[in-house]
């Protein structure tokens, strides 16, 4: 039987944009013909939208046939695909030589990206451009001789931000026992194989911890994603407590980080204090987040003394009601600066506390966030009132602070680019001088106010974001430059906020101490590149050291100074900028002390036993990826001090008796002496932390965007990639 076909009735027309017609088979005689054996080379238009795999088979699929809907299925072919497009630049076909030029700009990109990523030398960078050059000009155009001179003479940008999207391509991917870790933070770049704990040691033991330490409260997201709703009126204090709670806060915790508004939320305070009913959910997250940070700021003795309970217990019960009360107020679709407010505070006081990667999806979560709030964008700009773009400006910079920080503590080195941003940093004003409904711009004082310690972290944090910012050719470029920012940076700082520093007073002094260790710390960059390129003297390497044992200096001074008892919640951390980078510059030194006296090598050994008394907590408790790596490398140096026949300190017995560091410790018998300096601090972690011993989660700066390391700008980014040449020299020559 003969078959034809013929165009489909206009119910089933294909669209305007193409021009091929539905088909569908009729016979001469008009009745429906057997199905021919060939098939359609394409699926039919209802399994198309459908998303089904289709038989193709005429006049009707399977599937068709199975809906009883053969009279729709009908077939389109497809439009032809198109063309790919030429790729422009390629040459301009003229004459003018500008594809040259093309060429010439693309090979210094090229140049100037394996320069920074460690593939390549300057010197070899000027003998081929020249090269290139020559033979270009040779070739042909006339115009292309200034380039070459150009090129020869270029200088690699220096960039000092973490998070650099021409490094991004230089992570790699630690695998093992069916797991597998993206790291590409600038301190884990810095650390060897051997150093860097392989997937299967530790991860099994965080795991049970986590598995055990959760309980019935869960994490935030299971909560938030769950949908659990819980009355928390019963969690509230009494009301001599909550404001016993609310003065410890603003007397320890609110300088540090400003990030509220203390005349409107002591208002707030003591209102809800006296009927815990009346609060609104977004003012009951800010209360409890509030209340724990007090706790987590306060001494054991202090807190027995006002809540007549011991930290841990109180950490406990505030921290699940913090938790809770961003639950029931539905905090990941919830846009109220309050509840913003309150996750910030919470993950600042929990940073000792939560797992690494955790820790980093939480603050990945606060930013885009605090991204649909708008605060990514500068309000004044937008033309909010003052009020409004100061508290979102204070909590803006803690939000980046925090990303910049988290991305450091997992390695993986991704968070928010800084020019996704445009956000000013917050007015020199003191909270007096603003408040809600007011229409003029405070005048700024020249005198040093509540945000002093913010504002210069925040002030040197703009030579760093200048470095990292833009295109190569906007970053500084060359050694001289560098200096020039860095004297700029200083000036900067000595004139708007420590000529103005009281040093009596507890917050001028951390001012003080952290501005002018982040000034060493940027001197003690710019030396890195002659260690990539072996380049440095002896001279230049001592000088290098002696900048490191500095900053180690004011980290120690820190931590012993009294007047920073009340702020000992922050300073008992690696708050010092540059900290880390000294510490395992220093250790890694040590392992070839042939360069320094025995009185220096003395000198320096002492302080690096003070560092691990004084962060005890963070360097022999907490023993997540990045201190049992730290550890490591401070046993092979003190290995090569023992050949002297010294005696082997409490901290060094501590670390050997670690199975994280010291893998040969699995199988010896523990001492229970070996850890009498981790012993001392008492456990303070609530049910529901990754774990519920009061381990510290290995945070790479530990300020949670107070100290310069972990600024708004990512203001640390010491190049780390240029310590992977320094470390592999050393294990190469059996270090």
């Amino acid at each position: 039987m003969a078959t034809t076909y013929t165009q489909a009735p206009d119910t089933n027309k294909p669209p305007a944009t193409s021009s091929l017609p539905l088909l569908t088979p009729t016979s001469t005689n008009g009745t429906m013909p057997d199905p021919p054996p060939a098939i359609m080379p394409y699926s039919c238009q209802p399994c198309s939208r459908k998303k089904i795999r289709c038989d193709k088979s005429i006049p009707a699929c399977s599937s068709c046939r199975r809906a009883e809907a053969e009279a729709r299925c009908a077939y389109l072919a497809p439009p032809p695909r198109r063309r790919k497009r030429q790729l422009s630049g390629i040459g301009n076909g003229d004459g003018s030589g500008g594809s040259d030029a093309t060429t010439r700009e693309k090979l210094e990109r090229y140049e100037r990206i394996l320069v920074e990523q460690g593939l390549l030398s300057p010197q070899e960078v000027g003998e081929m451009t020249t090269t290139t050059t020559a033979a270009t000009t040779m070739a042909g155009s006339g115009g292309g001789g200034g380039a070459g001179g150009q090129a020869k003479g270029m200088q690699t940008p220096v960039s000092m931000l973490e998070i650099d999207p021409e490094a991004s391509r230089t992570g790699k991917v630690v695998a093992g026992h069916g797991k597998s870790r993206y790291m590409n933070s600038s301190l884990w770049r810095s650390l060897e194989d051997d150093d860097m704990p392989v997937m299967s040691e530790g991860e099994e033991e965080e795991e049970e911890e986590e598995d055990g330490g959760e309980g019935e409260e869960g994490d935030l997201l299971t909560g938030a994603f769950m949908g659990r709703q819980r009355s928390l009126v019963w969690y509230h204090p009494t009301y001599a407590q909550a404001l016993g709670l609310w003065e410890t806060h603003v007397d320890k915790v609110e300088p540090l980080c400003k990030v509220l508004h203390v005349p409107t939320t002591r208002q707030m305070v003591e209102v809800v204090a006296q009927q815990a009913g009346l609060a609104s959910k977004a003012e009951e997250c800010l209360l409890f987040a509030i209340y724990h940070f007090a706790v987590y700021a306060m001494t054991e003795t202090e807190c027995l003394e006002q809540l007549g309970q011991s930290k841990a217990t109180a950490l406990q019960g505030y921290h699940f009601a913090t938790k809770q009360a961003l639950v029931n107020a539905s905090f990941l679709k919830n846009t109220e600066l309050p509840i913003l407010q309150a996750l910030v505070l919470l993950l600042i006081s929990c940073r000792q506390s939560y797992d690494p990667h955790v820790f980093w999806i939480l603050t990945g979560i606060t930013v885009r966030i605090a991204q649909r709030m708008g605060l990514h964008r500068d309000g004044e700009a937008l033309g909010l009132p003052p009020f409004d773009v100061q508290m979102k400006r204070r909590v803006f910079y803690q939000v980046v602070a925090l990303d910049s920080m988290a991305s450091r503590m997992t390695g993986t080195g991704i968070g928010i680019r800084p020019d996704s941003w445009d956000t000013k940093p917050p007015w020199n004003v003191d909270d007096a001088q603003i408040w809600p409904g007011m229409t003029e711009v405070p005048e700024e004082p020249k005198a040093a106010t509540e945000m002093i310690y913010v504002l210069s972290r925040a002030c040197v944090g703009k030579f760093f974001q200048k470095s990292g910012r833009g295109t190569p050719a906007q970053q500084l470029q060359g050694r001289e430059e560098v200096d020039a920012g860095i004297r700029e940076a200083e000036d900067e700082v000595e004139n708007e906020f420590i000529r103005y520093c009281d040093v009596m007073d507890p917050l001028h002094f951390l001012t003080m101490v952290a501005a002018r260790s982040a000034i060493t710390n940027m001197r003690m960059r710019t030396t890195l590149p002659k260690y990539k390129w072996k380049t440095a003297t002896d001279m230049e390497r001592r000088d290098f050291f002696f900048l490191a044992q500095k900053i180690l200096d004011t980290d120690i001074s820190a931590c012993q100074h009294s007047s920073l008892k009340k702020f000992q919640w922050h300073v008992s951390v690696f708050f010092v900028w540059g900290s880390w980078d000294s510490m395992i510059f220093t250790l890694t030194s040590l392992r070839k002390p042939e360069i320094f006296s025995e009185a220096e090598t003395d000198a320096a050994w002492s302080r690096v036993e003070q560092i691990y008394a004084n962060h005890s907590k963070e360097l022999l408790v907490s023993m997540q990826a990045l201190q049992v790596a730290i550890g490591r490398i401070t046993l092979k140096a003190w290995d090569v001090r023992a050949r002297g026949g010294m005696a082997e300190p409490l901290f060094i017995t501590s670390l050997r008796a670690s199975p994280k560091v010291n893998p040969m410790a699995r199988t010896m018998s523990y001492d229970s002496g070996a850890m009498a300096l981790g012993s001392t601090v008492d456990s303070m972690s609530p049910m529901g932390f990754a774990n519920g011993s009061g381990a510290v989660s290995g945070e790479l700066g530990a300020g949670m965007g107070f100290e310069y390391g972990n600024d708004v700008n990512n203001v640390e980014g010491t190049d780390w990639l240029f310590w992977d040449q320094l470390i592999q020299d050393y294990q190469a020559k059996g270090g």
